[in-house]
This record gives structure tokens, sequence and C-alpha cells, in this order.
């Protein structure tokens, strides 16, 4: 049982969004092919989705600027600007994403008290969002994963997968994915290979297909 699961590929991560990252658009076209050709028997995507007061935000605390280090209960925080507000256009899934392939969404971030890069499990490590239990359940062998932004949700959800669903297959697509600083992406790339998961390209799985 072959799984696509497509990272955040939300309006609020692409250009025009609130927290865009560079270039994160042209992930949706590769997405659309993948879902389309790429042999899978379910695809699911994430969905961060913060309640408008959320602790991540730089605006729920005075006096301090987007991409400051905070702290979130009692932890150090990266203070991001106000981005995929519940039920706002920029928390809304890209309009260009071929949404009616997508077998089940997973939001995630709607505790204010703790962030959710993950589409396991909150950063605190303790709230699961329930995405393992529901990838197990329908007997899923092999997980490939990509979107945005790698260095952050793709890559928390890539070593979230493997350490969750013992004996599952963990790909990261690296041409499905972007990243907001190249330092910071090879670090996730060399992270996720530490953690057991492989790389592959969409050409790769198009001619697995």
């Amino acid at each position: 049982m072959k799984c696509l699961l497509l990272i955040d590929l939300q309006s609020g991560f692409c250009p025009g969004g609130n927290l865009a990252v560079p270039e994160g658009d042209d992930v949706i076209p590769v997405a659309n092919r993948l879902m389309a050709k790429g042999g899978y028997d379910l695809i699911v995507a994430s969905q961060d989705w913060h309640p408008a007061d959320h602790g991540s935000f730089a605006s729920s605390h005075p006096g301090r600027n987007p991409f400051e280090m905070g702290e979130l209960k009692g932890k150090p925080q990266m203070l991001w600007p106000d981005h995929c507000v519940e039920h706002t256009e920029d928390a809304a899934l890209h309009p260009a994403l071929d949404v009616t392939r997508i077998d089940y969404i997973q939001k995630k971030g709607m505790d204010r008290e703790v962030d959710s890069y993950s589409a396991f499990r909150d950063n605190d490590r303790t709230a699961h969002t329930g995405l393992a239990d529901y990838l197990r359940q329908r007997g899923v062998t092999q997980i490939d994963i990509g979107g945005l932004a790698t260095d952050y949700c793709v890559q928390a959800s890539a070593i979230d997968a493997v350490e969750m669903l013992p004996g599952v297959r963990v790909r990261f697509v690296e041409d499905l994915s972007r990243g907001i600083a190249p330092e910071t992406v090879a670090a996730a790339e060399k992270a996720m290979a530490a953690a057991g998961v492989a790389t592959v390209t969409e050409a790769e799985i198009l001619r697995e297909a």
C-alpha cells in the first residue's frame, strides 16, 4: 500500500502568502503529476490550521518580531508571522492543487500552546494527530513525502513517520519540496538520511509506476 503524503501545500506557504517559502508554488505541478501518475493507493495532505492567537506567532508576544527566537511552553520557539489562520485564504490548500485526488486531510497546529511542524504529532512530542493510526489501519507500507518546507514540516514529518510507523518505507521526494534556506535544507536532508529516510525524485517515482 503506497501513500503520497503532501505536507502543507497551502497558499500561506507559497509566494503571496504570509509565510512564503521561496519558489513554494513550483511544487504544485509536481504534486499534481504524482497524484495522477505516481501509482499511489492513498493520497494524504497535511494542513496547518492555527487559531488566530497561536503562541508561535510573534504577534502573541508583545515587543517581539517575526523570525526572532522566543519561547513557548518553556522551550525555544521560532516566532513566525501570523500564518495559516483557520478558515482564511492563507490556510487554504493552494488553488492550483488538484484536491479531488486527496483521500484525507490531516489538520495540525490547532493547539495555541504548542507548535506542530510534523503531520504526526505536536512539537512537544506528546499530543498525536492520529495520522499514524490512520495510515497503520489502512496497511500503508510505503510513504513518499514532500511539500513545504523541507527544513521544518517535511523534515519533522518524515522523521516521525520512521519512528512512529516501524517497518514502513519512508522516502523524501526532493523535487516535491522547497525549503527556507540552503543551509537548513542541507541539514534537514542530512537528518532525514540519518533517520533512514531515502531520497527520491519525481522522475524515479514515475518510472516505478
